[in-house]
């Protein structure tokens, strides 16, 4: 996740006195607007609650008035510290560095805590609507969403809310996965965009977890609405008698077999995003991400029309590696470096306006294969609020089953294989100035030495 101050603003204050605001950008677009003191009492907060041997140094108060340059450093300073934070495992996951975030960004927006009806889609376009409160963080909004769909405790960790822009045609494209320092409400709304939308998706991508969610009929349900939709829009690859058999379970209401079947299908789990350019194998070239089964797959369009295919596969990292940009360099672009061969390392760009979206996939695939390799679960019991801000449904509404599937798609274009595996090493946000070597398709090679995704690299 990578927080920034890009810029700050000057602002008149309650009594009229001009004052310096921070504008703070997660991800790239606005999150909160918050004064340097602000920043210190949270500072202040964090010390008394961990210890000034935890919490990284802040940027020092000034007796006099800033001058431009010293707002500037003192703009950088601060931005340094909030990514330090946030990196921070105790102080980036706690209550007082996200309920920090998640006051200010409702200040911002200026949006009153009320009762409001949030709607929520699920993977066929069926609407739930929840009542919560504007200032309902996305735990909360998750947990009001599993009650209204009678969804047990113990099945919600293996569900998230994600922003999506939703299409005329009803197809999604994947915005970012709601966090915990923000209020899925606020979120939503000021962006002031009807396309803009909160979809629930399983978070996961081991599919042998497929296993705890069908053990309950809604679990199983979501997870079935689900695996029909991305058939219906070709994110799964489906030939025809495939075909036949999925219709056939589903004529029989057998939504067990008809995952199990789905399962063994290609890019079965995956999230596919809009086309965009990458430089790889050659410059300017088309291509297709889909991202899943710890890895990202690459559809490429080359130069004369040929399509090929590669994958970058991701194996388990140890902790982020790379270093922060600086001002104005957080790019809609991700970069890749690989081993092309034994001495000689090559960096692959995306350019695309998901690249962060595609950064936050390949960290959560490496965390879910560090707490696989623990020992752990991703099954966890979600806490019970005891100060009564959440209100849980008195009326449960059933995911509705989805239409039988449509024909399949026979104008889909046949992939030449461009390589069993690429094998991503880190990852990185990159400035326009720079740009990686010429390729050819045939340089693909493939080893096993991820070395890992910051919070701050992109």
């Amino acid at each position: 996740m990578h927080f920034s101050i890009p810029e700050t603003e000057t602002r008149a204050g309650d009594g009229g006195a001009a004052y310096v605001a921070y504008n703070i950008h997660v991800n790239g677009v606005l999150h909160c607007r918050v004064r340097y003191s602000q920043l210190l009492g949270l500072h202040e907060q964090l010390r008394k609650e961990y210890g000034a041997n935890v919490v990284p140094a802040f940027p020092p108060k000034k007796i006099f008035t800033l001058t431009p340059a010293e707002v500037e450093q003192r703009r950088e300073q601060l931005e340094k510290y909030m990514q330090a934070v946030r990196q921070d495992p105790t102080l980036g996951g706690s209550e007082t560095f996200n309920s920090f975030l998640r006051k200010a960004q409702q200040e911002t927006q200026q949006i009153p805590t009320e009762e409001v009806v949030l709607e929520v889609l699920l993977s066929n376009g069926q609407k739930v609507k929840v009542t919560i409160l504007t200032s309902d963080q996305t735990e909360d909004v998750l947990e009001a969403v599993a009650s209204k769909l009678d969804l047990p405790d113990e099945l919600i960790g293996y569900f998230s809310l994600f922003l999506v822009r939703q299409a005329k045609d009803g197809a999604f494209s994947f915005v970012r996965k709601l966090q915990e320092f923000e209020l899925p409400y606020v979120s939503v709304t000021s962006l002031h965009d009807p396309e803009f939308r909160i979809i629930l998706r399983k978070s996961y991508w081991d599919s042998s977890y497929d296993d705890d969610v069908m053990e309950h009929r809604v679990g199983l349900n979501l997870l079935y609405v689900q695996t029909v939709s991305d058939i219906e829009h070709g994110w799964i690859l489906v030939n025809k008698e495939q075909h036949r058999q999925l219709k056939s379970l589903q004529e029989k209401v057998s939504k067990k077999e008809f995952i199990r079947l789905a399962q063994t299908l290609k890019y079965y789990g995956y999230l596919k995003f809009d086309p965009c350019i990458t430089d790889f194998p050659e410059k300017g070239c088309h291509v297709v991400v889909s991202a899943g089964n710890n890895e990202l797959n690459f559809q490429v369009r080359l130069p004369n029309e040929q399509i090929k295919e590669g994958s970058f596969k991701v194996p388990m990292s140890n902790g982020p590696s790379g270093s922060s940009p600086g001002k104005s360099e957080v790019k809609l672009e991700l970069a890749f470096e690989y081993l092309m061969s034994k001495d000689r390392l090559q960096w692959v760009t995306i350019t695309s306006p998901q690249a962060i979206m595609l950064s936050i996939c390949l960290q959560s695939m490496v965390d879910e294969l560090m707490v696989k390799k623990s020992g752990g679960s991703i099954r966890k019991m979600f806490r019970r609020r005891v100060n009564g801000a959440l209100r849980r449904s008195d009326s449960q509404q059933a995911v509705k089953s989805p239409p039988l599937l449509d024909s399949p798609d026979a104008s889909r274009e046949p992939m030449a294989k461009l390589s069993s595996k690429l094998t991503s090493v880190s990852l990185r946000g990159i400035s326009h100035s720079s740009s990686a070597n010429d390729v050819g398709a045939n340089d693909f090679h493939g080893n096993y030495a991820f070395e890992g995704i910051g919070d701050e690299d992109l």
